[in-house]
């Protein structure tokens, strides 16, 4: 049983570990091309260069941010399985991961509220007014 314990254990630090380690990296060097198979990938985020770069460093904050705040919980949640039977820790181990994959979709969201702020439906600049 410890096994498996120790199994679930790692599998449910991966989603806020892979959230902190690209969050840090999209903050600090987005993608540097416009691409369809890696990064925050959305018509929206990807209607040009500069739309991209700002939906980068935005997505990684919040993933930073939330991937640091799971990291102990979700490895706390699984302390209070720890020598139980299978079926605990399993059952246990997925509402885990469903929350954390809740977590970082629900990213969406805000991501794509704050490239609406500064970017029109074209993916130009807005003019601020002065």
């Amino acid at each position: 049983m410890i096994v498996f314990w120790l199994f679930m254990l790692c599998a449910d630090l991966i989603v806020p570990t892979v959230m902190i380690f690209y969050g840090r990296k999209f903050m600090k060097a987005p993608p540097k091309n416009i691409n369809a198979s890696f990064g925050y990938r959305t018509d929206r985020s990807m209607k040009n260069q500069d739309t991209w770069d700002f939906a980068h460093r935005y997505c990684g904050k919040l993933w930073y941010r939330c991937g640091s705040v799971m990291l102990l919980p979700s490895a706390a949640a699984l302390l209070f399985v720890l020598g139980r039977d299978i079926g605990a820790i399993g059952s246990t181990g997925l509402i885990v991961a469903g929350v954390q994959l809740v977590v970082m979709l629900g990213t969406l969201f805000p991501v794509e509220a704050a490239l609406k702020r500064p970017f029109d439906d074209s993916g130009l600049r807005r003019e601020r007014p002065m």
